[in-house]
């Protein structure tokens, strides 16, 4: 623990925040976990709110179980803890075998989208199966260390790298250094399905910026 933070911290004053989503079903070990794994790497709850484009007030809400953290708020705050959102989550993994049986993926509903883990946790690649709803955080830019890749499995996804819109469907897939700014949203009222992997990079500094992007939807 760093030795600027208390063991009780009082909640800092308010600040900007992202806008509120659903209350979403997620574990109620989440907040804890949260708080617990942020010590761990010693970091601050200001640190670990800039790095991840939050303001205090409302990691500290997060932390406490107020608010709801969205799936990139769980991506973000994983890469800077250098862990996995399995991690965040409390899920536990038995073993490290090589295969994922479907029937073991469980649903886990962030921010309006849905995710399954697709691979298990300590590894130096994280994979997920994510369904995302149109209209679902199609305005947050991400930006963070390492790379991406993803495979549309169904409906239409819009994907914008830097200034370059695209349109995927079924069987297109991309692949792109995670420092382009990006975007995903769902092209079709139906949603779409991508199996998505990135690199995890083991490293209290890597960090995911989150915020509005404006113009045009890609």
């Amino acid at each position: 623990m760093s030795s600027s933070e208390t063991e009780t911290e009082p909640e800092p004053p308010a600040g900007p925040e992202p806008p509120a989503g659903p209350a979403d079903d997620l574990p109620a070990t989440v907040a804890p976990q949260l708080r617990a794994l942020r010590r761990r790497a010693s970091l601050t709850l200001e640190v670990a709110a800039r790095s991840a484009g939050l303001s205090p007030a409302h990691l500290s809400r997060l932390e406490t179980g107020q608010r709801q953290p969205s799936l990139p708020m769980l991506l973000a705050l994983a890469r800077i803890y250098g862990t996995t959102v399995s991690d965040l989550l409390g899920e536990t993994v038995t073993d490290r075998d090589a295969v994922v049986r479907a029937a073991d993926m469980e649903p886990t509903h962030a921010g309006g989208w849905t995710y399954w883990q697709a691979g298990a946790h300590g590894r130096g690649m994280q994979s997920l199966r994510v369904r995302i709803p149109h209209g679902s955080q199609g305005d947050i830019v991400r930006v963070h260390p390492g790379e991406e890749w993803l495979y549309v499995l169904k409906g239409r996804l819009r994907l914008r790298l830097g200034d370059t819109a695209h349109l995927l469907g079924p069987g297109d897939s991309a692949h792109f250094d995670s420092l382009t700014p990006h975007r995903l949203a769902a092209a079709d009222e139906t949603g779409v399905e991508v199996l998505f992997v990135h690199t995890l990079l083991q490293s209290p500094t890597a960090t995911l910026c989150l915020g509005p992007i404006t113009g045009e939807t890609p």
